[in-house]
C-alpha cells in the first residue's frame, strides 16, 4: 500500500519533531555553481530524521495496541526515535540491540525510558530475537522503513522542502531501507513531477540500486559498514515499489567521498554529521560535476549526526583522498644508498609527504608506500606524469580500500616462510571475547599467518587475516557457521606488500 499526499499531510510528527531549517550552503554553492541548501535533520531532538516516522507510526496505533506497547530492533537512530516517541506517549517500549552496539547508543536509548535487550552480534540475530519477543509479549513492531505510517512520517520532510523552497529543482536523499526517499519522493512528485529526486547509497551497500537494476528486490551478500545508518542488505517491498515509480535515479559514492562530504558539511555548519548523513552532499557533488549541472536549486538531506567520536580519526584519514587533496602510491625504488633522497628531490619536490612506509624486501629493490599532499585532480595528474617521465614504476593506491584500511598500518613486510597463504577480510563484532570466539571456531582448521585489526569506532570492525591452507572450502565453511561476513582478498596491495 502506497502512502498518499493526504496521509503525509495528516502525519502526526510535529508533536515531537521540529520543522528543520533549510540552510544555504555558501561554499558548496560557489564551488558547484548551483544554489545548495542543507535540510538540517541533524537538528532533530534525537539528531536524526528517524523520529518522524517512528512517532507517526506509534501515534497511529489503536488504544488497545498502545496498551500492549511497542518493540523495535535497531542499533542506532531508529532505536532512539522509537524510545523517545514511546516516552512522549507514555507507552512501554522494548528495543532489541546487537551486543556489539556501543555503550553510548545503549545509554541514549535507556535515557528515554525504554527497556534495552542486547542480543546477537548483528542486526539479523537481533531481529530474530525481536520476532520471538513479539510473539511472547504481544508488543507492536515499529519497523524502521517498511511501513506506510513510517513512510508518511518521513514524507513530511518533502512537504517542508516544497514550502520552504517551492522552486526546488533537485533533492538528494540518502538511501538505506528506502523509507526516507519513498516518503519524500511520493509527496514531492505528486505536487511537482519536474523535481528530480536522486537517491544516494554507499558504493559497497547499494541494495536499492541493485534491486532497481534487476527489477526485483535483491538481498546483498555483503555490505559496507562505514555508513552504518544505511547499512541494509535488503530494502522493503513497500519502499521498493514507491522508489521504482517516483525516484529519478539512484547513484553511489565511495567511503572517501563520504568522508570528504562530512568535512564539507562541517565547513558549512560547524556541525559533524554521521556518514549516512553526509551521503546526500557527497552525491550532489558527484552528480552535478559529472553531468555539468549549473544554476539549479538543490536540496540535500543532512539526515543525522549520531557520530561516534572514535570514528573521527578514520574520517580524517580518508577525507583528503576523497577530496583529491591526497594520493597514495606504491613506488618501486632500487635498494641502494641515496635512492630515497633522489626520489624526494626529483618527484616529491614542493609537495608534503603525508605518509611513508618502508620495509626491506629484497636486496635488488624496495616498494615504498607513500602519501602525498596535492592541490587537486590536475596536480595529481602532473605528479603521476612526472613519475612516468623519471621512470619510477608506481601504482596508484588511492582507491584501494585494502591498502587504506590495512596495508598503510602494517610494516612487517613479506614472509619468506609462509606457504599456500589465503588472505581474507572478515567483519568482526566489536564485543568482549570476539577474538577468542573467532579463534575457537577456527581451532584445528588452518594456521594463521597474518592478522591486522584497527578499530574505527563502529559496531563492527574489519580484520585482514591470512591462513596457510590448501582447504579453502573447509575454512570458509567455518566462517559461514560462525555467521561472520568474509571476502577473499587478492588485492594489488597485498601482492606487493604481503
Amino acid at each position: 500500500m502506497e502512502t498518499s499526499v493526504r496521509e503525509t499531510l495528516l502525519a502526526k510528527v510535529y508533536d515531537i519533531a521540529i520543522e528543520s531549517p533549510l540552510d544555504f550552503a555558501k561554499k558548496s554553492s560557489r564551488i558547484l555553481e548551483n544554489n545548495i541548501y542543507l535540510k538540517r535533520e541533524d537538528l532533530q531532538p534525537v539528531n536524526s530524521f528517524k523520529l518522524r516516522g517512528a512517532y507517526n507510526k506509534i501515534a497511529s496505533l489503536t488504544a488497545e495496541e498502545k496498551k500492549r506497547g511497542v518493540i523495535a530492533v535497531s542499533a542506532g537512530n531508529h532505536a532512539q526515535g522509537v524510545a523517545l516517541s514511546a516516552q512522549k506517549l507514555n507507552l512501554l517500549a522494548t528495543i532489541v540491540m546487537p551486543k556489539t552496539t556501543p555503550d553510548i547508543k545503549v545509554e541514549a536509548v535507556k535515557s528515554f525510558g525504554a527497556e534495552v535487550i542486547l542480543f546477537g552480534d548483528n542486526y539479523d540475530e537481533a531481529y530474530e530475537h525481536c520476532r520471538k519477543l513479539m510473539d511472547k509479549t504481544g508488543r507492536i513492531l515499529v519497523h524502521p522503513f517498511n511501513d506506510p505510517y513510517v513512510i508518511a512520517g518521513q514524507g513530511t520532510i518533502g512537504r517542508e522542502i516544497m514550502e520552504q523552497l517551492p522552486d526546488t529543482d533537485y533533492i538528494f536523499v540518502p538511501v538505506g531501507g528506502g523509507g526516507l526517499i519513498a516518503g519524500i519522493a511520493q509527496y514531492v512528485k505528486s505536487l511537482n513531477p519536474d523535481v528530480q529526486i536522486i537517491g544516494v547509497e554507499p558504493a559497497d551497500c547499494n541494495a536499492m540500486q541493485m534491486s532497481l537494476r534487476k527489477g526485483r528486490i535483491v538481498e546483498l551478500n555483503e555490505i559496507g559498514i562505514f555508513a552504518d545508518g544505511v547499512a541494509v542488505k535488503k530494502v522493503g517491498d513497500l519502499t521498493f515499489d514507491i522508489v521504482r515509480n517516483y525516484v529519478d535515479d539512484i547513484i553511489t559514492v565511495t567511503t572517501d567521498q563520504i568522508c570528504a562530504a562530512i568535512k564539507t558539511v562541517f565547513e558549512e555548519t560547524r556541525s559533524i554529521v554521521e556518514p549516512a548523513g553526509a551521503l546526500s552532499i557527497a552525491g550532489a557533488y558527484k552528480h552535478t560535476e559529472k553531468n555539468d549541472i549549473k544554476g539549479k536549486n538543490i536540496v540535500v538531506i543532512n539526515s543525522g549526526a549520531n557520530m561516534s567520536f572514535e570514528k573521527l580519526q578514520f574520517v580524517s584519514e580518508r577525507t583528503l583522498v576523497g577530496s583529491s587533496k591526497e594520493a597514495l602510491f606504491s613506488v618501486e625504488l632500487p635498494e641502494k644508498a641515496g635512492a630515497l633522497r633522489r626520489f624526494c628531490s626529483e618527484i616529491i619536490q614542493n609537495h608534503n609527504i603525508t605518509e611513508f612506509n618502508y620495509r626491506l624486501d629484497t636486496r635488488a629493490r624496495a616498494n615504498i608506500f607513500v602519501g602525498v599532499s596535492l592541490s587537486g585532480v590536475e596536480d595529481k595528474k602532473k605528479f603521476i606524469n612526472l613519475m612516468k617521465r623519471k621512470k619510477y614504476n608506481h601504482i596508484d593506491m588511492s582507491n584501494d580500500d585494502i591498502a587504506k584500511d590495512h596495508i598503510r598500518h602494517m610494516i612487517g613486510g613479506k614472509s619468506t616462510v609462509v606457504k599456500n597463504e589465503k588472505i581474507y577480510e572478515v567483519i568482526f563484532p566489536e564485543r568482549p571475547n570476539a577474538l577468542s570466539d573467532f579463534l575457537e571456531n577456527l581451532a584445528g582448521t588452518s594456521n594463521i599467518s597474518l592478522f591486522h585489526y584497527r578499530g574505527v569506532g563502529a559496531d563492527v570492525g574489519k580484520v585482514l587475516v591470512g591462513f596457510e591452507t590448501e582447504e579453502t572450502g573447509k575454512l570458509e565453511n567455518v566462517f559461514k557457521k560462525s555467521g561472520m561476513d568474509y571476502t577473499p582478498i587478492e588485492s594489488i596491495a597485498t601482492k606487493i606488500y604481503l
